[in-house]
C-alpha cells in the first residue's frame, strides 16, 4: 500500500477558479456501543478526533446544474464516480435543500483507504457540502447543514466541523469536548489492507452494553475508553489483531485501539520521532500494510 503524509495532499496546486477542501481523516478514540434502537440504528458514545492527514476535494463551477466527479490518488481506482457515490449525493441533497443552483465539477484526490473506520466517505461528503456552499455562495446555518449531512450518514455531521467532538445517539448528538494534551499529538494509522463492512461488523457485535464513555482526559481515555467493535472486526477480519499487537510492541505508543468498525488501527505517541521510528519499523515488518504518520488536528 502506498506511504502517503499530509503534505503530499497539501503540496498540490490549484488551478484558477478551483476551490478546495481536505477531507479530514477521522478517528473513533473511543467507541462505545450501548444498544440497539427501535429503528435499527445503534446508540453509540464516542469521541471523534481528527488527524490532518486527508482526502482533497477541489472544485470549479458549472453553469449547466451537473454534478461530475472525477477521482485520482492512490485509492481513487477503487471506487465508482457515479450517483452512489457520497460526494455526488452530498451534492444533490444540497441542490435539492438550496432548490436549484449551478453544478459543479469535483475532483477526489483519495489519499484514505476505502471501507476502513475512519470516516473517509463521510469525510468526503462533509467536505463536499463546505465546499460547495462556498462555490455557490450558499452560505447555511450549522443546523441545516447537519441535518442535510445526517441524511447521508451518520458520521457525516461530525465530520461538518471537523474538531474534537463527543457523539452520542447515531450521530446526531455533538458536543465539542477539548482534552487537554490531545492537540497536535502524533498519531500513526495503519490499515492492513483489508476492506470492512460497518453493516457485517456491527451485526458480529456481541449486543453487551459495558457501560458509558468518559472523556475528560487522555489518562481516563486510556484506563477506561475502549472500542466495542474490536473483538467483532478481529472476528471478520483476524489481521485486525495483528495490527493493534504490532502497534502495542511499538516503544513509546501511549494509546493503541481500532478506529470505528476498522479495519484501520491508530497509535499515540508524546513525539515525533517516536511515531517515527514505530512506522519505519512497521514498514520494514509489514509489506503492504498503509501506514500513515499524522497529528491531530486542533479545534
Amino acid at each position: 500500500m502506498p506511504h502517503v503524509e499530509a503534505e503530499d495532499v497539501a503540496a498540490r496546486p490549484v488551478d484558477a477558479g478551483e476551490l478546495v477542501e481536505t477531507a479530514f481523516a477521522k478517528i473513533n478514540l473511543a467507541l462505545h456501543v450501548r444498544g440497539k434502537r427501535a429503528d435499527g440504528y445503534h446508540a453509540l458514545e464516542s469521541l471523534f478526533v481528527f488527524a490532518e492527514l486527508g482526502d482533497r476535494l477541489t472544485g470549479r463551477i458549472r453553469a449547466d446544474g451537473e454534478i461530475r466527479l472525477e477521482m485520482d490518488g492512490p485509492f481513487g481506482p477503487l471506487l465508482d464516480g457515479g450517483p452512489d457515490n457520497l460526494v455526488v449525493k452530498a451534492a444533490r441533497a444540497l441542490q435539492a435543500h438550496l432548490g436549484g443552483s449551478p453544478g459543479a465539477d469535483l475532483r477526489l484526490t483519495k489519499i484514505l483507504p476505502v471501507a476502513s473506520g475512519i470516516g473517509g466517505g463521510s469525510a468526503d461528503a462533509a467536505a463536499a457540502l463546505r465546499l460547495l456552499t462556498r462555490l455557490w455562495n450558499a452560505p447555511m446555518a450549522p443546523q441545516a447543514l447537519e441535518r442535510i449531512a445526517l441524511s447521508l450518514g451518520s458520521d457525516v455531521p461530525a465530520c461538518i466541523g471537523s474538531i474534537p467532538q463527543m457523539v452520542r445517539g447515531r450521530g446526531e448528538l455533538l458536543q465539542p469536548q477539548a482534552v487537554e494534551g490531545l492537540t497536535a499529538m502524533p498519531i500513526l494509522l495503519v490499515n492492513p489492507g483489508v476492506a470492512l463492512s460497518t453493516a457485517e461488523v456491527f451485526g458480529l457485535w456481541d449486543r453487551l452494553d459495558r457501560g458509558p464513555l468518559a472523556a475528560e482526559g487522555l489518562e481516563q481515555l486510556i484506563s477506561e475508553g475502549r472500542n466495542d467493535l474490536e473483538q467483532a472486526a478481529m472476528a471478520a477480519a483476524p489481521v485486525v489483531a495483528d495490527v493493534l499487537a504490532a502497534l502495542g510492541a511499538c516503544a513509546g505508543s501511549r494509546l493503541v485501539r481500532m478506529s470505528g468498525s476498522g479495519a484501520t488501527c491508530f497509535a499515540l505517541f508524546d513525539t515525533d520521532r517516536q511515531m517515527a521510528e514505530a512506522a519505519a519499523a512497521l514498514r520494514a515488518g509489514w509489506n503492504g500494510w498503509w501506514v500513515a504518520e499524522t497529528r491531530i488536528r486542533a479545534a
